[in-house]
């Protein structure tokens, strides 16, 4: 890709407040269709070029259907976006098949079994996840000022779609998490002695509010254990602490509980929409904390309840 159409097109990005995740897939899925196609120009290219190179996704990459579609959004964007031209109707000759697969659910008991085998951190921002219905990257992305211990609320800023939402604090863990809070504060009080003390702020906030970086509101709630130096500012900063290691903490407790399904960080989200529809909860309700922007979505839980597959009773329960 020419590096100006490379700028132009995380610059349409930052403009339109993407994460620096979607950033990055998208350039990514835009070089691949570039090197796809010999580097020829992106202005010479439509949606012939398009499809070809999604079928070769699907039949030769085997990639999966969600990822199809990611790599057509990034090429959408790019050309309506960046190069100001709307493109017709995009049928690529082989489609990645999504597979119908309901999400791994653990019982309680389960959870119990599994968070009992983690400690410190790793442990607080699992039963969280279990507790909220938070995703990893929304419970690590957590600032102190989304904690509201007075309403019992957590505010999610900026989850997936970039939507905001309000979800459950749950009563059992605001003890601990007051006391993980009191270190987290200790900490940063540490890095204003020394010199550090700034965190990354979303989009311009930055320019717009010169000290907010170093205010205790903005302060990552997991924050990571190393400092590090802003490329750009110099600044001496502390980043959230990375997903990977409460997904490797998780992996290694489900291993440890002999809990036998497949079980991810993700599951216990899974886990906290079936148990409150379990419990009675109305799925608009669970939809709204999920943040699910279709019902449709939520509908899934549905059939992993406690009733048996779609609610019927087996015959041989009658016996």
């Amino acid at each position: 890709m020419a590096p100006d159409l490379a700028d132009r097109a995380r610059e349409a990005i930052r403009t339109r407040h993407y994460s620096r995740r979607t950033e990055d897939a998208y350039v990514g899925w835009i070089l691949r269709f570039l090197r796809f196609h010999g580097h020829r120009p992106a202005a010479e290219m439509g949606e012939t070029e398009i499809g070809r190179f999604l079928s070769s996704l699907a039949a030769e990459g085997r990639v999966a259907a969600s990822t199809q579609n990611q790599a057509l959004a990034a090429l959408l964007f790019l050309y309506k976006e960046v190069l100001g031209r709307d493109l017709g109707w995009i049928v690529p000759a082989v489609r990645a098949k999504a597979p119908a697969r309901l999400p791994v659910v653990l019982t309680a008991a389960e959870v119990r079994a599994v968070l009992a085998r983690m400690r410190g951190t790793p442990k607080l921002m699992a039963a969280l996840l279990y507790g909220s219905g938070l995703r990893v990257l929304e419970c690590a992305r957590l600032r102190v000022k989304d904690l509201d211990f007075g309403r019992h609320e957590i505010v999610v800023r900026g989850g997936k779609g970039n939507k905001d939402r309000a979800t459950m604090l749950p009563a059992a863990l605001e003890p601990a998490l007051a006391r993980h809070i009191d270190r987290v504060r200790q900490i940063h009080e540490r890095d204003l002695r020394e010199g550090a003390g700034s965190v990354e702020l979303p989009f311009a906030l930055s320019r717009k509010y010169p000290r907010a970086a170093r205010e205790w509101a903005w302060q990552w709630v997991f924050p990571a254990t190393r400092r590090y130096a802003d490329a750009a500012t110099g600044e001496v900063r502390r980043h959230h602490l990375h997903e990977t290691v409460l997904q490797r903490a998780f992996k290694d407790a489900v291993r440890r509980s002999g809990v036998a399904k497949h079980a991810t960080c993700h599951s216990l989200r899974h886990s906290f929409a079936t148990h409150l529809l379990e419990s009675g909860y109305d799925i608009r309700t669970v939809q709204e904390l999920l943040g699910h922007r279709d019902v449709s979505t939520t509908m899934i839980y549905t059939h992993v309840l406690h009733r048996g597959a779609r609610g019927v009773r087996s015959p041989v329960d009658e016996l």
